[in-house]
């Protein structure tokens, strides 16, 4: 997977930098400075997955997320940051990232969540999530929505939120990958989402 690392802090960027290269799976293909530099970076090597900072100069990581998912949708953005605040929380995952972890985390916790995010589901470091939950939940009690979900949507919808990849839910259930990756993909259509990620949070959202 190629990295592309984001933040105006230069000893994190080479810090960061020289842990992910040192992983057979992942290669350190550019860093920025800013999110402009990250987006205009984007425009010509095209990366797998971007480690993204909150607050830098020009442009910040919330306005960098959304400018590079909605050019950029397969690229897969995750937000590393020493900041815990609900709404730069709220923004970056309404535009599209799909984790929010924090700096203080260990070098392993960074690695295995690079891992996570690029077999294409959604991380979230501990105490963002309790924050993330608590932060849907009351928007959930805004809303009443007819969903009309099968019982095996709801289901697959479930494992989804939780952060189940195809194969772990395809064993749950005994279904076949495929099985699970029709369902994924009808659930996309039937609720207007564009991915998974936002998939899951729908689930957070309205569901849980």
């Amino acid at each position: 997977m190629k990295v592309l690392i984001v933040d105006d802090d230069a000893l994190i960027r080479d810090s960061l930098k020289i842990l992910i290269d040192l992983e057979a799976d992942f290669t350190v293909v550019g860093t920025a400075s800013n999110g402009q530099e990250a987006f205009e970076f984007c425009k010509e090597y095209a990366p797998d997955l971007i480690l993204m900072d909150i607050r830098m100069p020009i442009m910040d990581g919330v306005l960098a997320t959304k400018m590079i998912k909605e050019s950029f949708g397969s690229i897969r953005i995750i937000i590393l940051t020493t900041f815990k605040d609900d709404q730069y929380i709220k923004e970056a995952l309404k535009n599209g990232a799909q984790g929010y972890i924090l700096k203080s985390q260990s070098a392993d916790s960074i690695i295995e969540s690079l891992r996570t995010v690029s077999k294409g589901n959604v991380v979230f470091e501990t105490e963002i999530a309790s924050v993330l939950t608590s932060m849907l939940k009351e928007e959930k009690e805004k809303h009443h929505l007819d969903l009309q979900l099968t019982e095996r949507e709801h289901e697959i919808i479930k494992w989804v939120g939780e952060g189940l990849s195809n194969r772990e839910i395809s064993a749950a259930l005994y279904l076949s990958e495929g099985t699970v990756r029709n369902y994924v993909t009808q659930l996309l259509e039937k609720l207007n989402v564009r991915d998974r990620t936002q998939l899951a949070i729908f689930y957070l959202k309205y569901i849980q």
